[in-house]
């Protein structure tokens, strides 16, 4: 099994776990465990919307995707966690949106960073707002000293 294990024992622990018997993909990890002291943060669906309530990138996968991108980030920040202590993604994908083009944001929001959260991607007929491609909900966990 592969196993990873968030630095510094003083803390929460966050271990990311792929089983030896389960499909390795670098997008994501399959298990995540989370034990000790830590804050867990649930955002709410996030659409390609900006800050003045506007659509951005309608009819475009990839530029709504940033956007989405841009808003969880923000919703991370406004409760003291960043993109590293996500462990979660749900993504809602209107059907016959193309998934690569989506993904290539998220590499790009993602970089370098180990230990890429579990993920669930579903394809759905609608969304809140028919210009909106896609939506994202996300869970991260932030250990306390």
């Amino acid at each position: 099994m592969s196993h990873s294990t968030q630095p510094n024992p003083n803390q929460g622990i966050i271990e990311f776990l792929n089983p030896e018997h389960l499909h390795k993909n670098p997008a994501f990890t399959q298990v995540i465990s989370v034990s000790g002291p830590a804050k867990t943060v649930y955002i709410g669906g996030q659409n390609a919307v900006d800050a003045q309530g506007n659509i951005v990138g309608k009819g475009d996968i990839k530029a709504q995707t940033q956007q989405v991108l841009v808003n969880v980030r923000e919703a991370l920040a406004a409760a003291g966690a960043e993109p590293e202590h996500i462990i979660k993604w749900n993504l809602y994908l209107i059907q016959g949106q193309s998934l690569r083009e989506g993904f290539a944001a998220f590499q790009q929001f993602w970089g370098s960073r180990p230990n890429p959260p579990v993920i669930t991607m579903l394809y759905v007929v609608g969304l809140a707002n028919p210009d909106f491609l896609l939506e994202m909900d996300v869970t991260a966990v932030v250990p306390l000293a």
